[in-house]
């Protein structure tokens, strides 16, 4: 089983940005999956916002992302919508606040495709 490492393009909004951060423009995002720690989880790693700010990843079921590109889904720190015929948002809370990440919904569903032929490769020996 290998590790699926995918970048995409998406357009961030956290409730910590300040008035003078760029503009909202899109922002490489990494989608990973490892189907050796869990087949059923993926990661989503935000880049750090500003100077001197940290990367956040964010781990979650995988079939919550297959839902939420469908219908919104999801409860408590991790919901998934989609957003017309194009777009889906993702929005991640903590205790530091709330994340809306909006992707092209065809970067996720190539991800998931990728995640779903990683799960399906033999463990090699």
């Amino acid at each position: 089983m290998s590790v699926v490492e995918q970048y995409a393009r998406a357009h961030i909004l956290t409730d910590a940005d300040l008035p003078d951060q760029d503009d909202g423009g899109a922002t490489p995002v990494v989608l990973r999956y490892d189907p050796g720690l869990d087949p059923s989880l993926v990661c989503v790693a935000l880049p750090g916002r500003g100077r001197g700010s940290v990367s956040r990843e964010w781990t979650f079921s995988r079939e919550l992302l297959e839902q939420g590109l469908r219908a919104p889904a999801g409860s408590g720190a991790v919901r998934v919508w989609p957003c017309g015929r194009v777009q889906a948002v993702v929005e991640f809370h903590s205790p530091q606040g709330c994340s809306v990440v909006q992707f092209e919904t065809k970067a996720l569903i190539r991800f998931l495709r990728s995640t779903h032929q990683a799960a399906a490769q033999p463990v090699a020996h």
